[in-house]
Parts: C-alpha cells; structure tokens; sequence
C-alpha cells in the first residue's frame, strides 16, 4: 500500500457523478487512489457521504455543513450530525469554516454554525475538515478560540498567501493541495510556497468535481474533475516541493491515515 494515493477531498455525492458514481471509484483505484474521504457540506450529503463509505472498503466520509449552506441549517442540525458522526466510517466533523467570497449564507450565520461544529468536534474527538476563503482573520479568530480542545484538522484547498500559511502550520493543522496547484495562472502563488510545507504536514486532493488539474495531457473532454486523476497533482506537487514523487505518495498516504486515524 506504500505507493497508493490517498483523495482527503472528493465531493462524491455530487450530481454530475449520479450517472457513473460506481465507475468513478473503480478508475480512482485503477490509477492507484486507494481511498478516498467524501465530503459531506450539510446533513443531507452527509448522510449521503456516509452511505457511499458504508458500502464501499476503503471510503470514508466527512459531516458538516459548509459555509455556503449555514442560512439553511434547521433548528436540530447539530444534533443529527452528531449521530452521523458516530459512525466509525466518518473520519472529521465539516467541510466548515467560513467563506466571504460570495456569501451565499449570511456572515453572522457562517460565523455561528462554524464554531458550533468546533465544539462539536471538541467533543467527539475528530479533527475538522475546514475551508476558507476570502475570510482568514475572521477564520483564524474563530478557530483561536477553540484551538486547544481540537483534535487537528486540515486546511482543505488551501490557497492563501505564504503569512497565512505559515499561520495556519502553526495553528497545527495539516495542508491540504489540490488541483489548483496545477493551474499557472492562479496557482502560482500557491507552486511558490508549497516547498514551506513541512512533509509530515501536508494532504492531497481533488475536490473533485471542480478544479480539474490543467496539466493533464490529453485534456480530458469533460470539465469534470475526478479522484482518477490525483496523480497529476502529485506530479507538479512533487515537482514543486523538489522532491521525489514516490516519497510524496507515502508520506501524504501515511500522513492521511494518522489524522483520521485509520488503521
């Protein structure tokens, strides 16, 4: 199992994978992703993320309610992740945390839903899985508060600035990289800094099915991005990094297992 990846970050329960859902999780494994943790971003698809990791060896799941859907949680929310989240097959409590780059849910509602989840996880023992983006003092602020009954996290899609980074590395949390890495033209920034990821602190991932990465050759004919295709990311991340790609593959492989505690 040394050299299989691991996709920390697929969106399975997405619509544009209803029509070949099983055939994504056989060409993931034929190209070497060998498991895969399926986002949950509200209590339906969570419900439905731990489903997929019910029936399947391997997958796992997150729960949560991601901060474009925090307007929209009902009065008992908590309460029904909190019995999702007993399941074994649910490895972190999110995807949470707080977007102000569209604000599709009210500031003031992302700000309450993301620290309920945090003392959610505070109490269930599970690290978070936690997105940002356009929002990082108000984020980190949040995250301060809490930060010493946390069990980790990662900073899923991170594609901030090197002082955030650096600031989230310090927090404790791992780093997770996606497909945006891959992208010359708005992931420069992010090819720059990755080589001031320490190894034992660093995650890959699709989010599948958005950020295709841009150096797959030939281009595939949909837009649709998949866990088959976390290679090519590992490529220009090992690439980056200046280090060998096999030496990526274990360590984020060996990394992953430790943070959601797989055995």
């Amino acid at each position: 199992m040394a050299d299989s990846l691991v996709d920390i970050g697929v969106n399975l329960t997405n619509s544009r994978f209803d029509k070949d859902r099983e055939d994504v999780i056989l060409r993931a494994r034929a190209a070497g992703v060998k498991e895969l943790l399926i986002t949950g971003t509200n209590v339906l698809e969570s419900r439905q993320a731990l489903a997929l990791a019910q029936q399947h060896q391997a997958l796992y799941s997150t729960a949560g309610v991601h901060p474009h859907d925090a307007d929209g949680v009902s009065d008992d929310y908590l309460e029904q992740l909190k019995q999702i989240c007993l399941d074994e097959n649910v490895s972190a409590v999110g995807e949470c945390g707080l977007d102000f780059n569209r604000n599709f849910s009210t500031p003031e509602n992302q700000q309450r839903v993301f620290q309920e989840q945090l003392v959610l996880a505070s109490e269930l023992q599970k690290p978070v899985f936690l997105h940002q983006r356009d929002a990082f003092p108000t984020w980190k602020g949040i995250i301060d508060e809490h930060l010493a009954k946390l069990h980790g996290g990662v900073s899923h899609c991170f594609t901030g600035t090197l002082a955030e980074l650096k600031q989230v590395l310090d927090m404790g949390f791992y780093i997770g990289i996606t497909g945006w890495i891959c992208d010359p033209k708005r992931g420069q920034e992010l090819y720059d800094i990755v080589r001031y990821i320490p190894l034992d602190r660093l995650l890959i991932e699709t989010d599948a099915p958005y950020l295709t990465p841009k150096n797959i050759r030939p281009r595939p004919k949909s837009s649709r991005n998949e866990p088959s295709y976390l290679p090519f990311v590992a490529d220009t991340l090992a690439i980056a990094m200046g280090i060998d790609k096999k030496q990526l593959i274990t360590q984020t492989t060996n990394n992953a297992r430790q943070l959601f505690q797989w055995v």
